[in-house]
C-alpha cells in the first residue's frame, strides 16, 4: 500500500524546456563585410573616426559639451571595432551569447548616445556668434571661422554616424525577431 498522498505515477520531468544555444545569424570571417550589417558597422567606424578627428582638431571652446562628444565618439569607435572583430575572427561561434540580442542592445544604446552627442555638437556649432568673454570690450567669437567650419563638418558626420547606428539597431531588431519567431 502506498502512503497517503502518494501516487503510483512517476514524477513529471523537469518543466524547464530545453532551449538550444542561440543561433548566430551574422556570418563569421570576411563574409560579414559582404552583408549589409557588416557594411553599416564599417561605416560607423569610418564616420566615427572622422567625428573624432574633427572634434579633436578644434580648440574645444566648450569642454563640457565637446568632452562628452569625444567620449561618445571614442568609446563607440572602440566598441564597434571590438564588435566587428568578434565576427571577423569567428569568436561569435565560440562565445555562448545571444548575439542578435547583444547586437540590438549595443547598437540601440550607442544610437541614443551618439544622437545626443550629435545634438551637443550641433549646439556647440550654433553658439558660433556668441562672444567668448561677455565682460571684454572686444567681440571675439567662441569659434573662429576655421573652427566653425570644422564644427559644422563634425555635426554632419556625427549625424551620419548616429543614422548608421540607428540602421544597425533596426537590422539587429529584425534579426532578433526573426530568430525568436
Amino acid at each position: 500500500m502506498l502512503p497517503r498522498g502518494a501516487s503510483s505515477m512517476p514524477p513529471p520531468p523537469n518543466p524547464a524546456p530545453y532551449s538550444p544555444p542561440p543561433r548566430v545569424t551574422l556570418p563569421s570571417g570576411l563574409e560579414i563585410l559582404r552583408t549589409f550589417s557588416g557594411a553599416v558597422i564599417f561605416l560607423e567606424i569610418l564616420f566615427g573616426t572622422i567625428v573624432w578627428i574633427l572634434v579633436a582638431s578644434t580648440g574645444v571652446p566648450l569642454p563640457v559639451l565637446q568632452g562628452w562628444v569625444m567620449f561618445v565618439a571614442v568609446t563607440a569607435w572602440f566598441l564597434s571595432i571590438v564588435f566587428l572583430s568578434v565576427f571577423l575572427f569567428g569568436y561569435a561561434n565560440r562565445i555562448a551569447v545571444n548575439w542578435n540580442q547583444a547586437d540590438f542592445i549595443f547598437h540601440g544604446a550607442t544610437f541614443v548616445f551618439y544622437f545626443g552627442a550629435f545634438l551637443l555638437q550641433a549646439a556647440t556649432t550654433s553658439l558660433h556668434h556668441f562672444p567668448r568673454n561677455f565682460n571684454s570690450t572686444t567681440q571675439e567669437s567662441i569659434l573662429s571661422g576655421r573652427e566653425y567650419n570644422i564644427s559644422i563638418a563634425a555635426s554632419i558626420f556625427a549625424f551620419a554616424t548616429a543614422i548608421c547606428y540607428g540602421c544597425s539597431t533596426a537590422l539587429a531588431l529584425r534579426r532578433w525577431r526573426l530568430n525568436n519567431s
